[in-house]
């Protein structure tokens, strides 16, 4: 897509214009007007960077400057001293407060997600609007907005940072001894402009393609887990994905939190895997319960466990493998009662 950016209004012509404010530009602005050229309304739209008001008045939507958050007359400033607006899914209230990037994306980013994944359900689309949010979005409001990623004695962390694009537009800005012209700046913003384009929708179909899916294959395993032991402490896979963070929700969702201790899924190179469940996601080597026989291999797990076909058992204990399902199977519901 050519993106078109300038300093005055254009002379004739129907397209809709995006106003915002000229000289330094940050994440915040060049992602909001990136998510506009989402919209369809705004998918052809010129950018136009003033500071003036009688400039910025003809502007269809005007973003990070203005000193005004009108939502219905498509103002999105969040400069002005008693603004405090955060985030609301319906996952979660935010503390962040929003900037320009965030007020957009209160406005438009359903449209967007829908426009892009039509075949999303109305669950989905929550979904995935309050994980843009909360592991892309929320990074930018916080940094242009001065707020810490961790504050406090405890360093109690206040959002997500997954990305490095404040900086990446920062370095964009021409230097003290480049051409700093109007022309300069305007040109550079495009640049600005199409690379936090590309990261938003990045991470837009990651959540829509992988971990959408991902999750779906979780809560379909986690429905057969009695099928699996009578205990309902081990989750079977017929596909590796990217499982453990999903579980950790799912479990909370049926009322069983903590109870999966070990999940198998076959292994890309040989046989199945058995993993023992971290204690939180993200943890590896701290689990709800260890697989024994730590650091043996081949014949000397399979006469140690009693179980044919041992591949192997990490020695921290929190994976090994079997050649085949029915070894893994009977690996874990040994490990169960150990």
């Amino acid at each position: 897509m050519s993106i078109t950016v300038t300093s005055v209004i254009p002379e004739g012509g129907s397209a809709k214009l995006i106003g915002t404010h000229d000289g330094s530009f940050h994440c915040d602005e060049s992602l909001a007007c990136a998510m506009l050229f989402m919209t369809s309304t705004f998918k052809d739209a010129i950018i136009v960077r003033s500071r003036k008001p009688d400039i910025l008045k003809e502007c269809n939507v005007v973003v990070d400057v203005g000193a005004t958050y009108d939502p219905a007359k498509l103002l999105f400033d969040h400069h002005q001293p008693e603004f405090s607006d955060t985030m609301r899914t319906a996952h979660a209230t935010y503390k962040t407060r929003l900037s320009s990037a965030g007020l957009v994306y209160r406005h438009f980013g359903k449209e967007i997600i829908k426009n892009k994944y039509p075949a999303l359900s109305v669950s989905d689309l929550e979904e995935v609007y309050d994980l843009v949010y909360k592991k892309f979005i929320e990074h930018v409001d916080g940094n242009d907005n001065g707020i810490d990623q961790v504050s406090g004695e405890k360093l109690q962390r206040n959002y997500q940072v997954t990305t490095a694009l404040p900086a990446r537009v920062a370095d964009l800005s021409p230097r003290w001894n480049e051409d700093n012209t109007p022309d300069s700046f305007n040109k550079r913003f495009i640049k600005a402009v199409e690379i936090t384009g590309e990261a938003f929708l990045e991470k837009m179909d990651f959540f829509a393609s992988a971990w959408l899916p991902a999750r779906n294959l979780v809560k379909e395993s986690a429905s057969h887990l009695k099928e699996v032991h009578p205990s309902g402490k081990i989750i079977v896979f017929q596909q590796f994905c990217p499982w453990q963070e999903h579980l950790f929700s799912v479990e909370h969702e049926m009322g069983i939190p903590g109870q999966v201790i070990y999940a198998l899924f076959p292994d890309s190179n040989r046989g199945w895997r058995i993993r023992a469940v971290g204690v939180e996601n993200g943890s590896t080597f701290d689990n709800r319960k260890a697989i024994p026989w730590k650091g043996l291999r081949d014949d000397e797990l399979s006469k140690a466990s009693g179980v044919p076909g041992g591949i192997f058992v990490h020695a921290a204990g929190f994976i090994g493998g079997n050649e085949t399902y029915e070894g893994a199977l009977k690996m874990a519901t040994l490990a169960l009662d150990m």
